[in-house]
């Protein structure tokens, strides 16, 4: 549907009572029903952010018949906005301040704010909130506290994990995961019963063996679980790390990405990247680590009966596309630098595809920071796009050759477009579904490219004053149009 079309049938609605464009979704103050956010950091001497709208059927900042000169979040004023959680499907984003710590929630609706999570740690290294709004999580790195945030009761309790710095959560809201940074250990918190928060009251004495932390202490309502063996203390007094009875499967896990029908989690595991040895993919029931109230169910499996898919090239972040899991690293070259894989892992049988001649597998994508999670989206034309940061560091760059930090792949022909020339560190990418085109954060400025075939856009009425840190697609058709999970 053309955007004039859409305006027509919207305004015609309106005798209705409520004006509609899409799915019942209302029609925002700037009548706009293709809108990229934009997170800007300092875009002037006098405020730190600002979250500008473009119109992204036109491309333009204004209004495409010239009478309004610009659209933004009004009462927006976080510092340094970096990420854009992205829940079109409410009608709802949430965006972190990097400058302040702020985590504001965005009413895409009525293109305002619409308050703040409150109860967090000071500055967050991760942060999410579930799509119905109920429950945040933060890896508060400076003060070594995994924050979660009930918004149901206006509860904050800080469970203690020193060095923690990232944190991933399912989209239905049901499971978090934390990760410390340089070791082999995932951890999962857990609301408790009123039986279990008496039983805990005791202090560390009286909670289960494999529990971290459990807060408030005299009447504890969270704790924060190890996925480990129950044996754990024993386990510790011996030096001898255990999960579930037998060695850890994990290896410097960084990031948890979740099967479509949310029953398993894929624990990526970094490996060499971050100082470990081994890259691979690791699966794990989500049931037994909800962290709803009573609602756990099953156990987590042993050792020898976990799934764990060798991933050599890398696996830093991951996306789920029905059947087919991608996955994303770094690889150790001979040269000594870096090199950007992409491995395309099966998940019908759960191990790599075979990789052929003319389809190789994993195949070279941009170059990126070791351990850095990247950015992944899914867009239109059969294409999976990839940015990556601080690729001036790897292996092409260092080798004299053409490089930069946007990947496009085709799904369909297994083909990879490396963009170039390089135009600075992807932070952000949107997909504009139906438009056959996504926006990018690249270097503290915003590009579009086409999804047919990779070429630049012309981009002169969407570029900002200040830094550019994160774009997102308002309108995409699901959530899934989110490049931050």
């Amino acid at each position: 549907m053309s955007a004039a079309a859409a305006l027509v049938v919207a305004a015609a609605l309106a005798g209705c009572g409520t004006t509609t464009y899409f799915a019942g979704r209302v029609l925002p103050p700037s009548g706009l029903i293709n809108r990229v956010l934009i997170a800007i950091q300092n875009p002037s001497a006098f405020t730190k952010g600002a979250l500008q709208i473009v119109d992204a059927f036109y491309d333009v900042r204004f209004s495409y018949d010239d009478k309004k000169g610009s659209f933004s979040i009004s009462g927006y004023s976080g510092a340094l906005p970096a990420t854009i959680q992205n829940m079109p499907e409410e009608q709802l984003g949430a965006v972190y301040g990097a400058g302040d710590g702020s985590f504001t929630l965005i009413n895409y609706a009525k293109e305002s704010t619409s308050g703040a999570v409150s109860g967090l740690n000071g500055l967050s290294s991760s942060v999410f909130i579930s799509r119905n709004g109920s429950y945040a999580f933060a890896a508060s790195q400076g003060s070594h506290v995994l924050t979660v945030v009930n918004r149901l009761t206006g509860g904050s309790y800080p469970l203690s994990l020193p060095g923690i710095y990232r944190v991933s959560t399912n989209p239905g809201g049901s499971v978090a995961l934390a990760f410390v940074q340089n070791s082999n250990y995932v951890y999962y918190p857990r609301q408790l019963t009123a039986a279990q928060t008496i039983a805990y009251s005791g202090g560390p004495s009286t909670w289960p063996l494999n529990a971290q932390d459990c807060e408030p202490q005299n009447a504890p309502a969270w704790c924060l679980f190890q996925v480990q063996s129950p044996d754990k203390q024993a386990n510790d007094a011996a030096g001898v790390p255990y999960y579930y009875g037998a060695p850890l499967v994990f290896d410097r896990p960084v990031k948890a990405v979740f099967s479509e029908d949310g029953g398993t989690a894929y624990i990526l595991n970094c490996g060499p990247e971050c100082g470990g040895s081994n890259a691979s993919i690791s699966l794990l029931p989500v049931a037994p680590m909800i962290f709803l109230s009573g609602q756990q169910s099953g156990l987590l499996p042993k050792t020898g009966s976990v799934t764990t898919i060798s991933a050599p090239a890398g696996a830093t972040n991951a996306l789920v596309d029905s059947s087919t899991l991608y996955v994303v690293g770094q690889k150790y070259m001979p040269d000594g630098y870096w090199g950007g894989y992409l491995t395309v892992v099966n998940l019908l049988t759960n191990s790599v595809a075979p990789s052929t001649s003319a389809s190789p597998n994993p195949v070279s994508i941009s170059d990126g920071a070791p351990g850095a999670v990247s950015r992944m989206i899914l867009a239109d034309d059969n294409t999976l796009w990839i940015g990556m940061t601080k690729c001036t560091n790897g292996e092409r760059a260092n080798n004299g050759q053409a490089y930069g930090c946007l990947t496009m792949y085709n799904t369909s022909t297994n083909t990879v477009t490396l963009l170039e020339p390089y135009t600075g560190d992807a932070t952000g990418i949107a997909a504009v579904t139906g438009q056959h085109k996504i926006y990018t954060a690249e270097g503290g400025q915003v590009y579009i490219y086409t999804t047919t075939d990779g070429i630049a856009k012309d981009n002169q009425y969407v570029t900002v004053t200040g830094t550019a840190y994160d774009v997102a697609y308002m309108d995409g058709l699901t959530d899934g149009n989110n490049t931050v999970y």
